[in-house]
């Protein structure tokens, strides 16, 4: 029902920006929640940020919070995440997730409940 391909990752030196994309295709890519979460190597799969259905709602994992933006572009099927001030510890796999419909605060941040993953970006932030 929905496919997601992200882009944008890269190698970057501290203190640097990256803005991550995901584009969102499919039957239902039009009535989709959309999350970003990041995995480093060795550890669980992290919530990063999400945006509603809506778009009404914005949540963000308090590691990345005052420094990570997510955004839902003109087009409507295209999300962005826009990472300021990245530090080396934010080095990880970036996906791109989705719920068909809403989620809320505690469901927006909940990976057993995204149905469609895109395939990762890596993002290498050096010190």
């Amino acid at each position: 029902q929905v496919q997601l391909v992200e882009s944008g990752g890269g190698l970057v030196q501290a203190g640097d920006s990256l803005r991550l994309s995901c584009s969102a295709s499919g039957r239902t890519a039009g009535g989709i929640s959309t999350g970003w979460f990041r995995q480093a190597s060795g550890k669980d799969r992290e919530f990063v940020a999400a945006i509603t259905r809506s778009g009404d709602n914005f949540y963000y994992g308090d590691s990345v919070k005052g420094r990570f933006t997510i955004s839902r572009g003109n087009a409507r099927n295209t999300f962005y995440l826009q990472m300021n001030s990245l530090k080396p510890e934010d080095t990880a796999v970036y996906y791109c997730a989705a719920i068909v419909g809403a989620c809320t605060s505690i469901s927006c941040r909940d990976r057993r409940l995204y149905s469609y993953w895109g395939q990762g970006t890596q993002v290498t932030v050096s010190s």
